[in-house]
């Protein structure tokens, strides 16, 4: 590829009706699970098209169509504000949703086509410059907007990447402004699911939540170690593994009948047969490197939406996610086999009932504790994202998707993202490997024989 970046615009877009019913609130107070994530990068995810033959209306389009859809996600055309309380030397955040606007940027990519993203073994390096606001984190939207929107223009498609300020949304909230978004470019006058903007404590919780904060004051110390680890980063690849929904089933029989489970309203998800199949190709391919007695941890963001009582509503907009983490050695995941690795994640997403949620909720405010990319992934693969969101539904105007790819942010070695697959019932895998581990897993034969090439 003779790929050259060409910045064509950028613009601030804001909510076309500020004065609307959804900006009576103009401050939205954060609770734990969005205040965890301020010293992360932003979630960034992106959509690939087939070029319009229009494609400048359909610009000038998108950029109204995003203003009317603000309309609906205040937060996402605010700022964070951050208040200094010297008393004891803590720090309180929470969005200030004053319409200053969403960053739009318009950009070109000369000499990349779309086949040299779909079709590349491994994700194309060019793709996270596809992306604003790289190497942010999720702390310093008091001076960045918390949402950004890149399009990029290649010769024979276009890509839209969106950048979004992780304290404000996670991945279900990113999807729904992101679904909501494209309706409202197809046409639509409102959102068919409003979201619900009203950010949820448990009973008794002081707000706004006070948390000792590191000094972020030197920026120029913040951006070295950033450049520092875009450096590293050429250490890393990406590969996209597609798995169907015929080798799914297969997977999750074979997992299934593996196990002798005494629940019988309990099974292996799909999903859990996946990960622990990716799971044991990844200790296979390095196990020379790290040892059979090495424990090996995997950690998976579990939804709290639905374990709420009452539930949380689907259309929560912020974050409702906790983690959990299974850890066996080495050994143990090659020679237990794909089923009762799976069970190990099943038992685990199990442990996260209500009253796990809520006992983490109370001890994150008395001991607040701050996710860092350096906690967070230590030795662990991390996978994030669902198959359950709607990526191919996102159809603004001229046709829907044909991939879908993310940014730089967050990554490290074993960043795992999960998505829906193309074709109905299928799962697409981006996994952020080290490029000998990759290569390893493309050449082992018993993971890829459940891969659709």
């Amino acid at each position: 590829m003779g790929e050259i970046i060409t910045l064509i615009s950028t613009s601030v877009v804001k909510a076309s009706s500020p004065n609307n019913e959804h900006f009576s609130t103009t401050r939205a107070e954060l609770n734990p699970w969005d205040l965890q994530v301020l010293l992360v990068d932003h979630n960034q995810k992106g959509l690939l098209f087939h070029k319009p033959q229009t494609l400048s209306q359909h610009i000038q389009h998108l950029k109204t169509s995003l203003s009317r859809t603000l309309d609906f996600f205040p937060p996402l055309a605010g700022r964070l504000a951050a208040v200094q309380h010297d008393e004891d030397n803590t720090r309180s955040f929470f969005i200030n949703c004053n319409n200053a606007g969403a960053l739009f940027v318009h950009a070109k990519a000369d000499g990349v086509t779309l086949s040299d993203i779909e079709d590349s073994l491994y994700v194309p390096d060019l793709v996270h410059s596809f992306f604003p606001l790289n190497g942010v984190q999720n702390y310093q939207g008091t001076s960045n907007p918390l949402l950004a929107v890149q399009v990029t223009e290649i010769e024979d498609g276009v890509f839209i990447g969106c950048t979004m300020n992780h304290t404000v949304a996670d991945g279900t909230s990113f999807w729904h402004f992101f679904n909501s978004w494209s309706e409202i470019s197809r046409g639509s006058s409102f959102v068919s699911k409003p979201p619900l903007l009203e950010h949820w404590f448990l009973d008794g919780t002081n707000a706004p939540i006070r948390i000792p904060f590191p000094n972020t004051d030197h920026e120029d110390q913040v951006c070295d170690k950033l450049i520092d680890n875009i450096l590293e980063v050429p250490l890393l690849k990406e590969r996209i593994f597609h798995f169907s929904r015929e080798n799914i089933t297969q997977l999750k029989a074979k997992a299934n009948a593996e196990i002798q489970i005494s629940d019988t309203n309990r099974k292996i998800s799909s999903l859990q047969a996946v990960l622990a199949h990716l799971w044991r190709s990844t200790i296979r391919a390095s196990i020379g490197h790290v040892g059979p007695d090495k424990e090996s941890s995997y950690r998976l963001l579990i939804g709290a939406r639905p374990r709420m009582k009452p539930p949380l509503p689907q259309q929560y907009f912020g974050n409702a996610l906790q983690a959990g983490t299974v850890t066996m050695k080495a050994r143990e995941v090659l020679e237990r086999g794909l089923g009762f690795v799976a069970w190990e994640m099943n038992k685990m997403v199990a442990l996260h009932t209500e009253e796990k949620l809520r006992s983490f909720l109370e001890c994150w405010v008395q001991e607040p504790k701050l996710m860092t990319l350096e906690n967070t992934t230590a030795n662990a693969l991390v996978t994030s994202s669902s198959p359950r969101f709607d990526v191919y539904g996102n159809d603004f105007g001229w046709g829907r998707p044909v991939g879908v790819r993310t940014g730089a942010g967050n990554k490290s070695h074993g960043k795992i993202t999960v998505f829906a697959g193309v074709e109905e019932g299928g799962i697409d895998i981006e996994a952020c490997l080290l490029a000998e581990t990759l290569e390893a897993m493309g050449n082992d034969s018993e993971f890829m024989d459940a891969v659709t090439v």
